[in-house]
């Protein structure tokens, strides 16, 4: 999720490149180069000389490369999953045949991909009936010149369409409806700044709130399953009150550290009516969701729905032909590589034999626990979010063979806010103008912090509350 590193996974945090703030010289575009070539050379280096078992080694090989191409962004983030999925069969296959192409290809049959290929194709529904620009216009009428309202409405707002849809295009809609508010009160810096970063501030957490929302997500959900299902209602039971959390309390910070009260002029602008087929396409979404929320009841599980609502939506001739191309085919390549390689690195035995000889039992679990939340919001602030989780899941089901672990570090991942570059929203936000790294930093850093011991420290009792021990 870039250049600099951007994570971009629609969270939904979507990892398709995102407009990107103001950067580093031309004299640092060496860095990432030389920090993938440092991270492939470190990987086949200790394949090489480190490991006598060569199922281990080369699988460490493998590993490594993949994710430093996938840390350091230097390619297209699904050109990892296709080097991950061809180098396994290719190095490993002649060496057992459960690493033969069709069975590697099999650890991609994950049902959460199907889910998100249904959110995918129900983002680009509302997109091409005009539905997100809609809802992020009735935000601002909504305001009725309150600035905190306005505020308040932006946050939830674009949270709301994070849940559902890429935090990029949900961030872009709301950019563009308040532009015009922007541009008015161009002389209100402090003004200009708090609505900004209410924008990114909705898209960074929106995304933690549902199964669909961000690729970490993704990754988590599969790793659980062999423990327990997470369902779609389980997973907004324990994560909306956390991203209602978030959002109240950044929402706090905003408007005291910028001092926002009073009202504003709103700009006339023409609301956007639905046509009768933007109207279908609510009702679909409405069905879909309702159906995804109310799985216990009924025990259609979500993805199937997903692909139902797909199905309908392209069935109907709501979407076409034309239309399966917008879909982020990237996203879904790159949620298939991170499931694989949490599957390469639990059948080779790899963090098995990285994790050996280490004590962990001396530990509180609390300390476990809050290094690998940490460690996972620090890694997902400077590099990819779905990277990070692809590194990071299979290491904490090691640690606490549970349901809860994978989950809970998806969350810190979340978490990875305080700079410009550390997601596509932030950049997005600082290309406008009047918000720089100060800013982000101001109202990131003690929410990563703060939302890092929420999780710690509540998290495993929660989730073992709603089910997910």
């Amino acid at each position: 999720m870039n250049s600099p590193p951007l994570h971009a996974l629609p969270s939904n945090g979507s990892e398709s490149q995102a407009p990107t703030a103001p950067t580093t010289s031309g004299s640092k575009h060496w860095v990432r180069p030389a920090l993938a070539l440092a991270g492939v050379a470190a990987s086949v280096l200790v394949a090489w000389l480190g490991v006598d078992n060569p199922i281990i080694a080369r699988s460490i090989a493998i590993a490594g490369v993949c994710l430093t191409l996938w840390l350091t962004e230097l390619v297209p983030p699904f050109v990892p999953t296709l080097l991950l999925l061809g180098g396994t069969a290719a190095l490993l296959g002649p060496l057992q045949p459960a690493y033969k192409l069709s069975a590697v290809l099999a650890w991609c049959a994950d049902p959460v991909l199907a889910l998100f290929l249904g959110g995918f194709t129900l983002e680009v529904a509302a997109s091409r009936h005009g539905l997100d620009q809609a809802v992020a216009q009735h935000v601002v009428r909504l305001a009725r010149g309150s600035r905190r309202l306005l505020m308040l409405l932006i946050t939830f707002g674009v949270a709301f369409l994070s849940m559902w849809m890429s935090n990029i295009a949900a961030a872009a809609m709301m950019l563009a409806s308040l532009r015009p508010l922007l541009q008015a009160s161009h002389h209100d810096t402090a003004l200009r700044r708090a609505l900004l970063l209410s924008v990114a501030l909705g898209a960074n957490f929106g995304g933690m709130a549902t199964p669909v929302g961000t690729g970490p997500n993704a990754i988590a959900i599969s790793a659980a399953t062999p423990y327990t299902q997470v369902t779609f209602v389980k997973w907004m039971a324990f994560a909306l009150p956390l991203t209602g959390l978030m959002l109240g309390l950044g929402f706090l910070l905003l408007v005291v550290g910028y001092r926002v009260r009073g009202r504003f002029e709103l700009p006339a602008t023409l609301p956007r009516k639905l046509d009768t087929r933007a109207r279908w396409v609510l009702g679909i979404f409405a069905a879909c969701a309702g159906l995804w929320l109310s799985e216990p009841l009924h025990g259609l599980p979500a993805p199937l729905v997903a692909l139902g609502a797909t199905a309908a939506l392209f069935g109907s001739g709501l979407l076409r032909r034309e239309d399966l191309g917008r879909l982020d085919w990237s996203t879904l390549l790159l949620i298939a590589g991170g499931i694989s390689l949490g599957r390469l690195v639990e059948h080779s035995g790899v963090v098995a034999t990285a994790l050996h000889g280490v004590d962990w039992s001396t530990w509180p679990q609390v300390a476990q626990v809050g290094l690998i939340v940490g460690l996972a919001a620090l890694l997902s602030a400077l590099m990819s979010n779905t990277g990070t989780a692809a590194l990071l899941v299979p290491i904490s089901v090691q640690l606490f063979p549970s349901a809860s672990m994978p989950i809970l570090v998806a969350m810190g991942c979340s978490f990875g806010i305080p700079f410009v570059i550390s997601t596509p929203p932030n950049a997005m936000v600082a290309g406008e103008g009047g918000v720089d790294s100060s800013d982000m930093l101001r109202v990131g850093l003690p929410l990563m912090v703060l939302g890092c011991g929420v999780i710690t420290f509540t998290g495993p009792w929660v989730l073992r509350f709603f089910g997910l021990p």
